[in-house]
């Protein structure tokens, strides 16, 4: 072990932070958010290519195999491997995505699309999410393609296209997967590299986007009892859903287990209505929001009862408890009724890491060695598509070397030497699953 360890070494700085730079000097076209901003995933492919080539068999100068894999012009993907010499023996690491959410230069207090350098501190669009972690592991894979380790376990890196937006599919790791370009990793641990703080986060949320849209009747206010008041109907109504949904979806004993923040929630995060004058009663608004779902729940079980919530509100509307005695949601004599239609956006399910594998002890106790400590945690925010890994079979863990604080955030930094941390604990999973 000390000897792959000193042969690794540790991250250099000469090489990283020039490799950090070119990534996030392309980062202004790496946006993600259709249809406005489609990123080119292969103007990081090329830097982290001009890095990684020298040392493989594509120019023959050393032993990584080297495969780019595309879907969508200029969207590429990058397999690289370090082969081992027992059959089946392996490890990943996979999700440091090429693509990065938006930035706005005028928010920020220093240029979001290139590398601000203020000691230990690197800023800039990306540095945390993703391409600080893109620039670690590439640097990794380099250092073995250098020194060429006598490895059993083959190590093998997947830089991928389009993690920051579902809109479109087909082109990143889902495309990868459904051609089986990753079968053989489901021998080994898969660690997902995208979250930050230096610990492994061993579960995350669903994800239900839902959309209540409420029909009451217009009038005026001083005759409001000619009126349903769509607001107030919007209001109760929530309120009976949000009831119903604690009563049914409760804190879970796995997530003290798992070290989630907080349990299954289903909150309203926008409002809006046509407008109108302050007399005017409306008649229809519309309420958004989320549901985030601890994953020992099912996000279709989840939608199904809300559902059945709103068709029984319905049903039941003269039941619903209202405000004051001319805010009534039936208007008997007209033969009208308010009315409540939910309709959800594109669902995501959490995930819950298998404590109990080989890569998590693995993991952790690498952590222990560089960081001083472990302390696993959960949070109810969703990662796309590693769900979908683990539907599959893969043994996937999570970690990151980023800072939570800055992620998705103006003024996005991370620190080298957390990302150092990062490079020596990926040293020592590398090491500790030789034996």
């Amino acid at each position: 072990m000390a000897e792959l360890l000193a042969t690794l070494g540790d991250l250099e700085r000469d090489s990283f932070v020039p490799l950090l730079s070119k990534l996030i000097g392309e980062s202004k076209y790496v946006q993600n958010n259709p249809p406005e901003l489609i990123p080119e995933e292969d103007r990081v492919v090329k830097h982290v290519l001009d890095v990684l080539l020298p040392f493989s068999t594509t120019t023959g100068g050393g032993p990584l195999l080297v495969n780019h894999v595309t879907y969508s012009p200029g969207r590429g993907n990058l397999i690289v491997e370090y082969p081992g010499t027992v059959p089946g023996k392996i490890l990943s690491f996979v999700g440091c995505h090429m693509d990065v959410v938006t930035a706005n230069p005028n928010d920020w207090d220093f240029d979001p699309f290139s590398l601000s350098i203020d000691g230990d501190k690197l800023g800039g669009r990306g540095t945390t999410d993703c391409l600080g972690h893109v620039a670690l592991v590439a640097e990794l894979m380099k250092k073995l393609g250098q020194t060429k380790p006598n490895l059993k376990s083959t190590v093998v890196a997947v830089f991928i296209a389009n993690e920051e937006n579902s809109s479109i599919t087909g082109i990143g790791v889902d495309g990868l997967v459904k051609d089986g370009l990753l079968n053989k990793l489901k021998d080994g641990p898969l660690y997902w590299i995208d979250t930050a703080d230096k610990q492994p986060c061993v579960g995350t949320g669903g994800m239900i986007p839902w959309k209540l849209q409420v029909t009451g009747k217009v009038f005026h206010s001083g005759l409001a009892h000619k009126a349903i008041n769509a607001l107030e109907l919007g209001m109760d109504a929530l309120k009976e859903i949000q009831f119903r949904f604690y009563r049914d979806f409760p804190p879970h004993p796995q997530e003290e287990v798992y070290g989630f923040a907080t349990p299954s929630t289903m909150k309203p995060t926008q409002w809006s209505y046509p407008g109108g004058g302050i007399n005017q009663i409306p008649g229809e608004c519309t309420i958004s929001g989320d549901v985030r779902l601890t994953p020992f729940y099912n996000v279709k079980d989840v939608m199904k009862k809300l559902e059945e919530y709103v068709d029984d509100i319905n049903e039941n509307i003269q039941k619903l408890e209202s405000r004051g005695p001319v805010s009534k949601y039936v208007l008997p004599d007209e033969n009208i009724k308010g009315s409540l239609t939910l309709t959800f956006n594109e669902v995501l399910s959490g995930v819950a890491c298998d404590l109990n594998s080989r890569g998590f002890h693995v993991l952790c106790k690498a952590t222990e060695e560089v960081v001083g400590h472990v302390k696993p945690y959960s949070i109810t925010g969703s990662l796309p598509l590693i769900r979908e890994l683990q539907d599959e079979g893969f043994d996937v863990q999570t970690s990151g070397y980023g800072l939570m604080a800055t992620y998705h955030a103006q003024n996005e930094y991370c620190l080298f030497t957390d990302m150092s941390q990062g490079y020596r604990v990926f040293s020592r999973i590398i090491s500790q699953l030789e034996d």
